[in-house]
């Protein structure tokens, strides 16, 4: 069953994708479109030579960015569906869609929510390019100290539930683990390259139409292949509703 739930994982990931891209598309290129605008207007007023435009900005924000969004989408798709393979049944009594619906809300949360914090995603002529090595080391580092996090956190909270009950165990887990990660973020260095007269608009909304498109990609799935695997394992007899608890 579980080579199933992968290939329909991947296909809804597909499906969360071309939503997230209209979330990017509508919201998010004008942000880069005026970004490059500024970025381009920097080096006129400093003399500085045009760089050659290896890919026009037609395709990267259209082709470009769909295919993109569609390979980020199927491979969010089929990471969480084997996760839910592995998490189904040891989440207490959640069916599959609550089993899906907490590790694409999980997901999210350690994978996307908690390394924005610290290190947002910013638009063209925002950054040093002399830095972009050590930005992206810290970035990945941050994603899995929040995995690491995220999962010791279950972990704890399936002992914590047994002592001391559902509601006192999972808020001390979710607590223990906003402490680790404040610590986690605390140690790291902080990251500010955005220049001076940059738009704070355009960087805000940027930002955010950025995070709206891993919003509508996460919940989707999270919504969508519960309801996939649910039928999947009604067919096949591994899911009885009238017997969940």
């Amino acid at each position: 069953m579980t080579g199933q739930l992968l290939l329909r994982g991947m296909i809804v990931g597909l499906i969360a994708a071309i939503l997230a891209f209209g979330i990017g598309k509508i919201f998010g290129e004008p942000m880069v479109d005026r970004a490059i605008a500024f970025e381009e207007q920097q080096a006129k007023n400093e003399h500085k030579p045009e760089e050659p435009e290896l890919v026009s900005r037609a395709t990267q924000s259209g082709s470009g960015l769909f295919n993109g969004t569609l390979i980020i989408g199927a491979a969010v798709g089929g990471l969480l569906s084997l996760t839910f393979a592995f998490a189904y049944g040891r989440l207490g009594g959640l069916g599959p869609r609550g089993t899906a619906a907490v590790v694409a809300l999980a997901g999210f949360v350690a994978v996307i929510a908690v390394p924005e914090l610290k290190y947002p995603a910013n638009p063209p002529a925002v950054g040093n390019p002399e830095t972009i090595g050590v930005r992206t080391e810290l970035f990945f580092v941050l994603i899995f100290a929040s995995v690491v996090g995220m999962v010791l956190a279950f972990m704890l909270a399936r002992n914590l539930v047994a002592k001391f009950g559902a509601w006192n165990g999972i808020i001390a887990a979710g607590v223990a683990y906003i402490v680790f990660i404040a610590v986690v973020q605390a140690l790291l260095p902080v990251v500010n390259e955005v220049p001076e007269n940059f738009s704070a608009y355009v960087l805000w909304n940027f930002r955010v139409s950025n995070l709206g498109m891993h919003a509508v990609l996460w919940g989707v799935y999270g919504l969508l292949f519960g309801w996939v695997a649910e039928r999947l394992m009604i067919k096949q007899g591994a899911y009885r509703p009238s017997l969940a608890r």
